[in-house]
């Protein structure tokens, strides 16, 4: 017997052949499961399958065509933020009880990594891919169209999609904040989040946000968005930033959850007292939210449930069941105490 740990992992095709005393093409179809030998055969095939730990090259079986690929790309901007990491478990999960895997690419939220992904992934062939967001630049947009495989596009819903979207209208879910908290009578707002050349989900949210107050007769009076992602720490240093450019703010609105959490650990740490001193309020009604001592206002999003359906329609359109073009999972808003209510 050889030992396992011992040995070189790049154990060749020829080489189980060889041990098993058969040829590389009765190992191969053993392997694959064709037929055309003895159960003796097989069993010294597998054999030494195991004693020599050989790994079949699956894609190198998709390649010659001899079975369909059982992997989805799927794309997010980064691992950091947590939104994104629910949606990943949710497609992996649905994937999973199909007997797919998903192969993860991280595009920075640059349309020229999405590219250089996708160009990459297309050459593996895909069953499909599962992309975040509806912007995507023209070469990737013309690698997309002549895949011939299903695409989903997640997080920002489009009403005309490559093939298939879902999620929910960003501008929509913005404007509903918007209009919540000039309800409350708040007038001079602040809004902090990242650079919005990239984010552009985020940007939807402020351009609703934005129409929302100034169409109740407020002002966002100032838009910080910083070079960074958008965590906890920029939350703390751009509302340190934001507050110092402009005293008269009567309430900050935050690109996420997480900034949000930020700019209350900046101002418990300036002894600003929320939502008397200073109203606070996210996006995206992360779990965290559940167990603070107070509820942070925000907006309810299934992230979850975003990415199994994202999975649901990209298995939908694998075995040829009918699929909707688009789906809306919706939002819903937090009213939280992080703000003041309406008596105040």
């Amino acid at each position: 017997m050889v030992d396992k740990a011992s040995k070189n992992n790049k154990v060749s095709l020829s080489q189980v052949a060889r041990a098993a005393g058969v040829s590389k093409m009765t190992a191969s179809r053993v392997l694959r499961g064709e037929g055309g030998y003895s159960e003796n055969t097989r069993l010294k095939v597998m054999e030494q399958v195991d004693t020599l730990g050989y790994l079949p090259n699956r894609l190198a079986t998709v390649f010659a065509g001899d079975q369909s690929s059982t992997f989805i790309g799927v794309s997010i901007p980064d691992l950091g933020n947590e939104v994104f990491a629910q949606v990943l478990e949710g497609i992996d999960r649905k994937l999973g009880t199909f007997g797919y895997q998903s192969v993860l690419g991280l595009t920075q939220h640059t349309l020229e990594e999405e590219e250089n992904w996708i160009r990459t992934v297309l050459s593996w062939q895909p069953a499909g891919l599962i992309l975040t967001g509806r912007y995507h630049s023209p070469r990737a947009t013309d690698m997309l169209r002549n895949a011939g495989v299903p695409v989903v596009e997640i997080w920002d819903l489009n009403a005309a999609p490559l093939d298939m979207s879902v999620g929910i209208n960003h501008f929509d879910s913005g404007f509903d904040m918007g209009r919540y908290l000039t309800s409350l009578r708040y007038k001079n707002i602040g809004y902090v989040g990242t650079s919005h050349d990239t984010a552009n989900a985020a940007t939807e949210r402020l351009n609703g946000f934005c129409k929302a107050v100034e169409g109740a007769g407020g002002a966002v009076v100032k838009q910080l968005c910083l070079h960074d992602t958008a965590t906890y720490y920029p939350g703390f240093y751009g509302t340190e930033q934001l507050l110092a450019a402009a005293c008269d703010i009567e309430c900050i609105f935050y690109q996420n959850d997480a900034m949000a959490f930020g700019g209350l650990q900046y101002c418990a740490s300036k002894g600003l007292t929320v939502p008397y001193d200073i109203g606070i309020a996210g996006w995206g009604d992360l779990p965290i939210a559940s167990v603070m001592n107070r509820r942070l206002t925000s907006c309810h999003v299934s992230h979850l449930k975003l990415g199994q359906r994202a999975a649901e329609m990209m298995m939908g359109r694998l075995t040829d069941e009918p699929v909707p073009t688009c789906t809306d999972i919706g939002f819903r808003l937090i009213p939280g105490s992080t703000v003041r209510n309406s008596g105040v």
